[in-house]
C-alpha cells in the first residue's frame, strides 16, 4: 500500500517531536490541568454571577440611601418607619399584629 503524495508532508509533520510533544501539552492543558476549561467556565459562571449580585446590591444602596435620606428628615416618618417595620410601641400601648389568611397555614 503507497501512501499519496499529498498526505507525505502532512505524515511528516504530524510524526515530529515538536507536533507529538505541543499535542500532549495541549491535552494536558485542556483536559487534565488544575486550570482545565471546565473549571474555567465555572470560574466565568460566577464571575458573572457576582456582577449581577454586584448590581443588584448598587441598586440596593441607592434606595436604601433615599429612604435614609427621607426617614431622616421627619420625625414622623422615622416613627411611622420603626412601628412598621421594627414592630416598636410606646409605653402603655399595645400592639396587635393582623396575620393574613392565607399566611398562617404555611
Amino acid at each position: 500500500m503507497t501512501i499519496p503524495r499529498f498526505l507525505v508532508p502532512v505524515l511528516r509533520v504530524v510524526r515530529s517531536f515538536y507536533f507529538l510533544v505541543g499535542g500532549a501539552f495541549v491535552v494536558w492543558m485542556v483536559v487534565f490541568d488544575a486550570n482545565d476549561v471546565s473549571k474555567q467556565f465555572d470560574i466565568y459562571r460566577k464571575y458573572q454571577d457576582l456582577l449581577s449580585e454586584k448590581q443588584y446590591y448598587l441598586d440596593n444602596i441607592e434606595t436604601v440611601k433615599s429612604d435614609r435620606a427621607e426617614l431622616m428628615s421627619s420625625p414622623a416618618l422615622l416613627e411611622k418607619f420603626a412601628r412598621e417595620k421594627y414592630l416598636m410601641k410606646r409605653p402603655g400601648e399595645d400592639l396587635f399584629i393582623m396575620v393574613p389568611e392565607d399566611a398562617e397555614g404555611k
